[in-house]
């Protein structure tokens, strides 16, 4: 046996020798994890056995490798919703629960609205959106077969119509009848390669992270595809990086068939997400 104060500060301290932004609450929720209790209790009743004391450390030093916190516990949270995922999956961000709380406003204006979520990864904004919004009809695609068996596991039970597929000629079927239109893609620029953060760099898929040289060409063909599928004053809503607040709301202005084209910040105060109506 032993404390579990003990265990925390050991890891704390090899988690933030190997770099981990904020070790004690990744060491907290690796123990939470590991022992089955609320991080809330870890200091108050909760005893590690000999067994799960050689799981939390192997754990530990996975995370100071910087593997995603998220790979080793199988779970993301994402608004309201719990979220299946692990190694050949993009982890969802925090700073895309705006985007997807913007969709989730603009349908529900609507009586039994129809959301198309593009890029769906995990499916975690389409899970969000059934989940707040009952009455909503929520498609989503995804081309990566991998990403595709977490989507499904965590769309199943939600009457999100998935597919597998390529985004540029996803649901023909759709054309003209789509009130809001939503995507998370890939928009890193290669040139960044570099600079982006060794948990993704190592362990998200590459198709999740890199778009072109500028970063924009899944945004491109997101323009092309959000027009074909809206109906006439629908809307889209599109993340890209910080440094992209006017180059990518730029592709839907140049496109010149689009109305109230504006960047919008997420909780950070950081360009986020572009938003825009079908003229």
């Amino acid at each position: 046996m032993n404390d579990t104060a003990g265990l925390i500060a050991a890891a704390v301290q090899r988690l933030a020798g190997g770099g981990v932004a904020s070790p004690r609450v990744d060491a907290e929720l690796l123990l939470s994890h590991v022992l089955g209790v609320p991080r809330a209790r870890l200091l108050i009743d909760a005893v590690a056995s000999e067994s799960q004391i050689v799981e939390f450390e192997a754990l530990v030093r996975r995370r100071a490798d910087r593997e995603p916190l998220q790979h080793l516990t199988g779970v993301a949270h994402f608004r309201h919703v719990e979220l299946a995922v692990g190694a050949g999956v993009f982890v969802p961000r925090p700073e895309t629960e705006c985007l997807a709380g913007w969709a989730i406003g603009a349908a529900e204006e609507l009586s039994a609205p129809v959301v198309v979520d593009l890029c769906t990864g995990s499916g975690a904004i389409a899970a969000a959106i059934a989940d707040e919004l009952p009455g909503a009809r929520v498609h989503a695609v995804e081309v990566d077969r991998a990403a595709v068996a977490y989507a499904e596991r965590n769309l199943s039970g939600t009457g999100v119509d998935l597919r597998h597929g390529d985004v540029a000629d996803a649901f023909a079927d759709l054309d003209g009848s789509v009130d809001v239109v939503v995507a998370n893609p890939p928009y890193i620029p290669l040139v960044e390669y570099e600079s982006v953060a060794d948990e993704a760099r190592a362990h998200d898929p590459a198709v999740a992270l890199w778009s072109g040289d500028d970063g924009l060409d899944l945004i491109r063909v997101i323009e092309r595809v959000a027009y074909r599928l809206l109906r006439p004053g629908g809307v889209v809503g599109v993340e890209h990086a910080d440094v992209q607040g006017e180059s990518a709301p730029g592709v839907f202005v140049s496109a010149g068939r689009w109305a109230d084209v504006r960047d919008n910040a997420d909780l950070g105060g950081r360009p986020r997400y572009l938003t825009a109506r079908r003229g």
